[in-house]
């Protein structure tokens, strides 16, 4: 049995171009955006694990269709993350759907 990611998934928001995106973390995307390393200099570091540097893409504010192309993404979370975006797509259009 496969274990489960021991990293919780972040919030699912959409942005202002209504992307569906993993809610960032300011503090972790200040560091990216300022320190020495950048997404590649990450990617080919050694001893980190594919629940991290999955983990890591949620926390900078990945897009959750962009999420699914990532070779560490953890593939239930992907599902869940989907699921979650499909649940808020049909919220919304319920919601509209009574306004009119």
């Amino acid at each position: 049995m496969k274990k489960r990611n021991p990293h919780p998934m972040q919030q699912i928001i959409f942005d202002d171009h209504n992307v569906a995106r993993f809610r960032e973390n300011a503090i972790v995307r200040y560091l990216l955006d300022s320190g020495p390393f950048d997404m590649n200099t990450i990617a080919f570091m050694p001893g980190i694990s594919a629940e991290d540097r999955s983990q890591f893409a949620q926390l900078i504010g990945y897009s959750v269709s962009g999420f699914g192309d990532l070779n560490y993404c953890d593939r239930d979370q992907l599902r869940d993350a989907d699921a979650e975006v499909a649940r808020m797509l049909a919220a919304e259009k319920q919601s509209n759907d009574k306004a009119d």
